[in-house]
């Protein structure tokens, strides 16, 4: 799993004439060659304005191309996130992802502010992002909790194995007490005729 971009991009406006702008981004681009990373990195700003462009206000949507996710959430008409991912990378985590980075985007910058960007800018929370959700069980308290959750299944089901063995095993031990307290009482009896036909002064 692997979230390989992030970009807060506002898209193109017919009405007012604007063009689409990356707002910020930030790429883990560190898993590609050396010499191909330029291009990845070009190709996933490509692919980020492309999708955003083609995302209505107020909608997710999560966009296949060849093993990658682009997953979108337009959040109002001058503001969508987008996370590329891996295949195997969650859609709910995307998702929330998304919509956190544009909570986090609108704390510090207004409307003013998006619609007047000339250019991209850096922003420290994309790149905290970024690093945080390569991993989405850590990142996501859900998946971490449903991680913990099954850890805690399977020492319950080796418990419980656990239990079974040692119910066989007390099986067995029942078992033998009931034939030693068969023949003890066996015993008494032959120990108690055995004595009786003496006496001992």
């Amino acid at each position: 799993m692997k979230a390989y971009h992030l970009a807060l991009v506002r898209p193109a406006d017919s009405a007012t004439q604007r063009t689409t702008q990356i707002l910020s981004s930030e790429s883990d681009v560190s898993s590609f060659s050396f010499f191909q990373r330029g291009s990845v990195e070009e190709f996933l700003e490509f692919f980020s304005v492309t999708v955003a462009e083609r995302t209505q206000v107020g909608q997710r949507q999560a966009v296949e191309e060849n093993d990658n996710f682009a997953y979108a959430y337009r959040s109002s008409p001058n503001l969508c996130a987008i996370v590329i991912t891996d295949r195997e990378y969650p859609s709910r985590v995307a998702l929330g992802l998304a919509a956190k980075m544009i909570d986090e985007y609108t704390k510090v910058h207004d409307d003013r502010f998006i619609d007047a960007a000339q250019g991209k800018a850096g922003f420290a929370v994309l790149k905290e992002f970024i690093g945080k959700y390569q991993d989405p069980k850590q990142a996501d308290s859900i998946m971490k909790l449903q991680q913990e959750l099954d850890e805690t299944k399977v020492v319950l089901h080796k418990t419980m194995e656990s239990l079974l063995e040692r119910g066989e095993k007390l099986d067995a031990l029942v078992d033998r007490s009931n034939q030693l307290s068969s023949q003890s009482k066996m015993f008494y009896k032959t120990a108690k005729k055995t004595n009786s036909c003496c006496i001992v002064m």
